[in-house]
């Protein structure tokens, strides 16, 4: 039990040794594919801007620095807002679904409806009374 328990703990320690490191010491790469240039709306790997080239640079410094990954992308969030993280939330992909879920309810509801009126409709189309009678009498004749 002992040995599982050690194993399991390596394991783990081994999973989470190279993330720990990446956020101990990040490097320019690892960040630029992470971040978007507030320009061109591009990661900043793809950008060629001056901004970009800026940020970049400032990035270069805070790992010099020793910032942590988290504490640069803090800093650029601050500055620039949420949408310079390529990972950044955007209110329409929560709001999308819920939307079309919305509209496939309503869809089936109307179809349900529609199809349950139709259904209560009599399959008979009512006559003329004047006319129903005629019809009546001239059954009863053949009948007879």
């Amino acid at each position: 039990m002992a040995r599982r328990l050690l194993l399991v703990v390596l394991a783990a320690l081994l999973l989470a040794g190279p993330a720990a490191a990446s956020e101990r010491h990040p490097t320019l790469a690892e960040l630029e594919s992470e971040i978007m240039c507030p320009e061109c709306k591009q990661p900043l790997s793809m950008s060629d801007s001056a901004l970009s080239n800026r940020i970049e640079a400032y990035i270069a410094r805070r790992i010099a620095a020793g910032d942590t990954k988290s504490e640069i992308k803090d800093k650029l969030v601050a500055q620039f807002g949420p949408q310079i993280l390529a990972d950044s939330p955007n209110p329409w992909t929560r709001l999308l679904p819920l939307l079309a879920v919305g509209l496939a309810i309503l869809i089936v509801a109307a179809a349900a409806w529609h199809w349950a009126r139709k259904r209560g409709e009599p399959d008979e189309v009512a006559l003329d009374p004047e006319l129903d009678a005629r019809v009546d009498e001239a059954l009863a004749r053949y009948d007879a």
